[in-house]
């Protein structure tokens, strides 16, 4: 449930080309928000996110994704195997079968950065895993509303 409290708010001015403050509504209208600042504090939270992310081995959130051939020798238990290794981060797990021979596996995750990438490229370079990727996001924590 959303707090109801009144938060403070800080108005700033900020001078753009026509043409990007043009874009900029056009963006904002497209994505369903009511007004320009909602879009900006959005805009704003996601660079914050991405500049902690980069900065520090603070803790995170977010997911690994894995498209890979199922087929492959002992790959399905060396992808268990770390799983289970590292179950203090994982909070759960989604497995789809692609095709016949394909799997995508999506891992959500939270923990410290360190950890969390380790564990994403241990998963990634695991012979047969065709793409992976990981995600990350704040917690929330740390962000103001």
């Amino acid at each position: 449930m959303r707090n109801t409290r009144r938060e403070s708010v800080t108005r700033f001015s900020v001078s753009l080309p026509s043409a990007l403050a043009a874009e900029l509504d056009r963006m904002a209208r497209e994505k369903g928000y009511d007004n320009r600042s909602l879009a900006i504090a959005d805009m704003i939270r996601a660079q914050l996110v991405e500049h902690r992310q980069q900065k520090g081995d603070g803790e995170i959130a977010g997911s690994i994704t894995l498209v890979y051939d199922h087929h492959r020798h002992h790959l399905q238990d060396l992808l268990t195997d770390l799983q289970h290794d590292h179950r203090d981060v994982i909070l759960s797990s989604l497995h789809a079968h692609l095709d016949h021979d394909h799997c995508l596996e999506i891992l959500a995750v939270r923990g410290q950065a360190r950890k969390i990438k380790k564990l994403a490229d241990e998963l990634i370079a695991a012979k047969g895993v065709k793409h992976g990727k990981l995600t990350i996001t704040s917690t929330g924590k740390d962000l103001p509303a």
